[in-house]
């Protein structure tokens, strides 16, 4: 029986329709990058070199992405100036095939990473100079394409690698607080690759007797739990381009980017709902109410520029599950937990803190900032009740 003009239109509908649900369901790209595990080989006044192994993973069972291109850079930080520092990338394929091994040239060749398959990557960098020792650390960029059903994407992954640590228990000096001394503590620029343990160890606990309260920012855990996200890599959709329009322009999420980036952490329904509830709460006086049901990740977003570099150019998520960090922190040294959220106008948060450790002491103590806000790089303080 043939179909009429108004059957085959719904049947071209509901091709449509499921071509459309197909291509949104499967990912642009299913590519995964495994960060590196780094080994700092040569630590010579005028040489460093360090390596890393870099992860590509292709988790999706149906979908292979090809990876036509992959290059690195280096952006140095340091005391002085770095235009005399020599610095070399190598970039080596170390695919499981035989038949991939590395060029002599160093031509990146086209590569397939298959369904449910990974590969790696090794990043060689060397510097060379009379003032390497003043380079506190190594942004690498590792730049990739990912090409699969969905089109081509240029794609970024970042690495940061610390290369100068303060000498065990060099800290600066103890100073009056209301109720309590403080001690701001300074460490090596924390990056994904510590572990707040190991950080406590190292810097903390030279200086800590029984009783005392670690108090660690919350960016600094944010970004040892690599809740960073590159603007460049984000693409802001409707509710993130017109609800931001609303916020004042020194909010965070007074940016296209910075509300995409609290749309991928909660999901465009709540901020939506969020947006309109707060509206309607505003009507009837009530402020705040955003943030309240858009949830704590709203007030802790840091959008660029919230840090100091190279993070002043992410965007930092809140810290993830912190009541949990703290917990462990303090059954494994024994000494007040707290992870919190200051600024220079006095205001103290107490995201989450250890049994035993007064919100209110944590206030007092932390008040005037001892840590600072600036490029200080203290991100603990050690508060030590009178």
């Amino acid at each position: 029986m043939a179909l009429g003009a108004a059957g085959v239109g719904v049947l071209a509908a509901l091709v449509a329709l499921g071509l459309e649900w197909r291509y949104r369901k499967r990912p642009a790209h299913p590519l995964e990058i495994i960060p590196a595990v780094w080994n700092l080989e040569i630590y010579e006044p005028q040489h460093y070199r360090f390596v890393g192994q870099l992860g590509l993973s292709n988790p999706h069972r149906g979908l292979e992405v090809m990876v036509p291109n992959l290059t690195a850079e280096v952006v140095l930080l340091a005391d002085s100036a770095v235009d005399t520092i020599q610095t070399e990338v190598y970039v080596t394929p170390r695919h499981p095939e035989p038949e991939f091994a590395p060029r002599a040239d160093g031509y990146w060749f086209a590569y397939i990473v298959k369904s449910t398959k990974q590969t790696s990557v090794e990043l060689r960098v060397d510097l060379r100079g009379v003032n390497v020792a003043d380079v506190q650390a190594a942004w690498v960029k590792v730049h990739y394409v990912a090409y699969g059903p969905h089109g081509r994407f240029a794609k970024t992954h970042h690495e940061f690698i610390p290369l100068k640590f303060p000498a065990k228990g060099e800290s600066g000096v103890w100073r009056p607080a209301e109720g309590c001394q403080v001690l701001p503590i300074r460490t090596h620029l924390l990056t994904p690759l510590d572990v707040p343990l190991e950080v406590v160890n190292r810097y903390v606990l030279p200086h800590a007797q029984a009783g005392d309260i670690v108090a660690i920012g919350e960016t600094p855990i944010a970004i040892i739990q690599g809740r960073l996200k590159d603007p460049a890599q984000l693409t802001p959709g409707w509710v993130a381009t017109r609800v931001c329009q609303f916020f004042l322009p020194t909010s965070s999420l007074a940016t296209a980017c910075g509300m995409q980036a609290l749309v991928e952490e909660v999901g465009e329904l709540r901020v939506l709902l969020a947006f309109l509830g707060g509206a309607i709460a505003k009507l009837f006086g009530y402020r705040g109410g955003f943030y309240q049901l858009a949830g704590e990740q709203a007030r802790l977003i840091d959008d660029v520029t919230g840090t100091l570099p190279p993070y002043d150019q992410f965007i930092v998520m809140g810290p993830a599950n912190p009541q949990v960090v703290v917990d462990d922190l303090a059954a494994k040294t024994g000494l007040g937990v707290a992870i919190v959220d200051v600024n220079d106008l006095g205001a103290v948060k107490v995201l989450a803190a250890s049994a035993g450790v007064s919100p209110q002491l944590l206030t007092a103590a932390l008040r005037k900032n001892p840590a600072g806000n600036a490029d200080e790089q203290t991100p603990i303080v050690l508060i030590r009740p009178n």
